[in-house]
């Protein structure tokens, strides 16, 4: 590309004195959209590329790709085609370009269900789900021989023209079939209904049958009898309804081991932030795994500690979970911030990323009493506020920050 550049000022510029000052003249890096700051003479520009971190060289492997100085790490440790490196899920070495045509056919990862019922199991296992395990897999309601699939099933039953059920007259016939009740209550419980009718609280449990003439004196005399009946049924729905909404949020909780935090009214909050001392934003908590660790992220907009005024601080809090007595201590996982640039463009985007490995002698680290620690373990200069501006950090009044928790990591990246 130099020589190039050389050759067009000579054919523009034949005069060996206007071809010394051009030589002489400032120019930019040819890499300078890429990031390179470099300015000089034109003809220091050659001694600059020999060690420019964004010019391109051969791969060090020697796979015959060109790639550029800055990328080369990465480069050997993740694309180039003679690296070696294991297959994430069944372990086993290959080269580069081995592993390429392994992943997609290991037997050892985990595909998601052909049938779509949203299970992930591993590839080998696939046909095993399938038939014996899959919600979406054909199964015949055991009353009319219909198929249905495995998640539907029940809710035919609770439909099915063939499926038995009680007659509601209470007369002693066993199990008739849905389709057959009508006729059932037309030609054989209507002179048993006439005869014995039931108490109007009988869903409260009242258990009274008879004649319309008796039915009425047993309401009008059991009213204290009914009472009891209706409170204790109450009674058994409230704590229904409570089991049920422990449930519900039960399986609202992310358990996932990363949370990506939308954190809205940006403005209004830096504002608050600035105006008064110690302002903590925190997120909801979220568990490791279903079983594992119960996390929570804080952020100081206006920053804590070192960053107080000029940056803004990110924090990760342990707090008490349900399982902390069957986990190791202490904690020991690697922990990750992103700030999202919300770039137009995806490529031009430039995501702020700090990590860090849990330091074992640290108390943010062991168990968590009750009171969980009041700060936590993180960056209180994660980014400056002269950062936030220059970039789409915040568009709309909203950022977004991600925290990510990953067991396979002993090394901060």
């Amino acid at each position: 590309m130099l020589k190039y550049i050389i050759s067009k000022i000579k054919k523009i510029y034949p005069d060996p004195e206007s071809e010394k000052a051009i030589m002489g003249s400032v120019v930019y890096c040819i890499h300078h959209k890429e990031g390179c700051q470099w300015s000089d003479e034109l003809r220091k520009l050659k001694a600059h590329l020999n060690t420019c971190k964004h010019d391109a060289v051969l791969c060090a492997a020697q796979c015959g790709a060109m790639i550029p100085r800055v990328l080369m790490q990465d480069h050997l440790r993740y694309t180039c085609a003679r690296r070696r490196a294991n297959c994430e899920h069944c372990h086993k070495e290959f080269s580069g370009s081995a592993l390429e045509e392994h992943q997609g056919n290991c037997g050892h990862e985990p595909v998601y269900c052909e049938n779509k019922c949203g299970a992930k199991v591993q590839r080998r296992h696939t046909q095993q789900h399938i038939q014996q395990h899959c919600s979406k897999r054909l199964v015949p309601c055991k009353h009319c021989g219909q198929s249905y699939t495995q998640d539907t099933v029940s809710a035919h039953g609770l439909s099915c023209g063939r499926a038995p059920v009680a007659c509601p007259q209470r007369c002693g016939a066993g199990g008739v079939a849905r389709a057959d009740l009508a006729a059932h209550l037309r030609d054989h419980a209507a002179a048993a209904a006439a005869a014995a009718l039931p108490c109007s609280f009988r869903d409260a449990g009242c258990r009274f049958k008879g004649t319309r003439q008796a039915l009425d004196k047993h309401t009008e005399e059991s009213c204290q009898q009914h009472l009891a009946l209706v409170s204790a049924l109450a009674s058994r729905q409230a704590r229904q309804l409570d089991s049920l909404r422990a449930a519900v949020a039960r399986l609202s909780v992310n358990c996932s081991g990363a949370l990506v935090w939308r954190i809205s009214d940006w403005a209004a909050k830096m504002a608050e932030a600035k105006c008064k001392d110690g302002v903590e934003l925190v997120s909801p908590a979220f568990y490791t795994s279903q079983y594992g660790y119960k996390l929570q992220a804080s952020l100081f907009l206006n920053g804590n500690g070192a960053g107080e005024a000029t940056h803004m601080s990110v924090y990760i809090k342990i707090l008490p979970g349900e399982y902390d007595a069957l986990l190791r201590w202490p904690f020991a996982h690697t922990v990750s911030f992103t700030l999202f640039d919300q770039s137009p463009s995806p490529d031009r985007a430039c995501n702020i990323v700090e990590s860090f490995v849990p330091d074992p002698t640290w108390k943010n680290f062991q168990r968590p009493s009750k009171e969980p620690d009041a700060l936590g373990f993180g960056f209180p200069r994660f980014v400056s506020h002269e950062m936030l501006k220059k970039r789409n950090f915040i568009k709309d009044d909203v950022m977004f920050l991600r925290v990510k928790v990953d067991p396979s990591k002993i090394v901060a990246v």
